[in-house]
């Protein structure tokens, strides 16, 4: 296997950033087939592919809650400490603190899948599920939760990968996930006849060869730090500056959850389960563009963490300029897009006339204001690149926990705006959120920059 590996330390900025951040961001959009094929091919079953869809739908809250632990542990927690290691030259400690991340994703899957199977009618139900819906949804999740262990692995310890500068080689664990799932999607769904479970198995399969491709890499020559036992040891000092520094992740992965359940619970109430349905147009719609976003900013993040740790300030300011103009333009042109085609994109997901005509004016209301999303996005990654933790986790918290559920809760009362109050809460969190973030990292970064590293991990 030829592998590529990029220097972080030397050249152009923007070329590095490009080098690791474009493989992760085709990684980060294949990884979304996992669930977008699934919603795509189940909401066109025969009959009852609405109903599916929504049942689906309801399921959301709870795979958002295990790609939250892939954070924790993983892109936002682990992965960020590895690449401030290898900065400071100190490859022993960054192996440890990858074997460590990597014990933790394995028992977090294995605690989600008892727990999710004991009590899913009641998660289910708590999660906006109907008399309707409930056997779509529970049919999708007992399946899909028996992959928990794999899709944990894979969503936390791919970014180990491109930590190491194997941007490509991390590229390849989603292909290869993503091209099995689309090819085994229609043969279970369609030729076998097996519906949403046959949607759930596909999902469940590709996860678990794409962990095995993750563990097969890791464990093998071309690994400039390698998984063994040894390193997967559990010390606490070291889980807790991991879970310190993954919080905000794992908050913006458990807030969104809860934001889900929120509004899936009050469409239900002001609209039923057509808008239950719509709300999952809306999310779904939202991944396909947001994911670029995180995945390229999240691609800047081994860069500005690897010339953090050495020292290089001046590579860190340059690669969060590059960062924030690629991810306001490319924002700017998806809310054109949306406000100009809103029913194309609907359409590719359910073509039922009812959900269509309301979904118009909701995804209009919903995606106001996107670009701003984008300096969310450059904030955050930032504040998790430069291991700001307590920053990261108050504007991760800002935006879900004290702007939009709390107005996804008040507006539908206010001004006869009902159902679409749901869909308002949204565009003002990306107004006041987004400016909020990017302001505070900018005046906050100035004083970061100045300050030795040594000794400022812990802090």
């Amino acid at each position: 296997m030829k592998v590529h590996q990029t220097d972080f330390g030397s050249g152009s900025v923007a070329k590095s950033i490009l080098d690791v951040a474009l493989p992760i961001t085709l990684a980060q959009i294949l990884n979304l087939l996992y669930n977008i094929v699934d919603r795509i091919y189940i909401g066109h079953i025969p009959e009852s592919g609405d109903l599916a869809l929504t049942g689906v739908g309801v399921c959301f809250p709870i795979i958002t809650l295990i790609m939250a632990f892939g954070m924790l542990f993983g892109s936002n927690g682990g992965a960020p400490l590895c690449s401030v290691q290898m900065g400071k030259g100190d490859n022993e400690e960054a192996e440890k603190i990858m074997g460590t991340s990597f014990s933790l994703l394995l028992l977090t899957g294995f605690i989600i899948t008892v727990i999710g199977l004991i009590f899913a009618k009641t998660i289910l139900y708590t999660f906006g599920a109907s008399e309707i819906t409930y056997s779509y949804a529970h049919d999708y999740l007992k399946i899909y939760l028996l992959g928990s262990i794999a899709v944990t692995i894979t969503l936390g310890m791919n970014p180990f990968i491109n930590s190491q500068g194997f941007g490509r080689t991390g590229m390849m664990t989603v292909v290869i996930g993503a091209a099995l799932n689309i090819v085994l999607d229609p043969i279970f769904i369609f030729v076998l006849h097996m519906g949403i479970k046959g949607a759930a198995i596909a999902t469940v399969i590709s996860q678990m060869v794409s962990a095995i491709w993750i563990i097969r890499f890791l464990t093998g020559k071309y690994a400039l730090l390698k998984l063994n036992w040894i390193s997967m040891k559990i010390e606490w000092e070291r889980v807790k500056q991991i879970t310190k520094l993954g919080f905000s992740g794992f908050v913006m992965g458990i807030t969104t959850s809860i934001g889900q359940v929120v509004c899936n619970k009050m469409a239900f109430l002001y609209g039923g389960d057509l808008y239950v349905g719509i709300m999952t147009v809306l999310n779904s719609v939202r991944e396909i563009f947001s994911t670029p976003l995180m995945g390229f900013g999240g691609g800047a993040v081994p860069v500005m963490s690897f010339n953090y740790g050495k020292g290089a300030y001046f590579r860190v300011k340059k690669a969060i300029s590059f960062v924030t103009w690629c991810g306001v333009v490319f924002a700017c042109i998806v809310w054109l897009l949306v406000i100009c085609f809103p029913a194309m994109f609907i359409q590719v997901f359910n073509n039922t006339p009812e959900l269509i005509q309301a979904g118009i004016p909701a995804i209009r209301i919903y995606f106001f204001g996107f670009f701003l999303m984008a300096l969310h996005s450059t904030g955050q990654n930032t504040f998790i690149a430069l291991c700001m933790a307590k920053e990261a986790t108050f504007y991760s918290l800002l935006r879900k926990v004290f702007i939009v559920i709390p107005l996804t809760i008040l507006l539908p009362h206010l001004w006869n705006l009902g159902v679409q109050g749901v869909f308002l809460a949204e565009p003002i969190s990306n107004v006041i959120g987004g400016l909020a973030c990017y302001l505070a990292m900018r005046r906050k970064v100035q004083v970061k920059l100045k300050e030795p590293i040594q000794g400022k991990l812990k802090a």
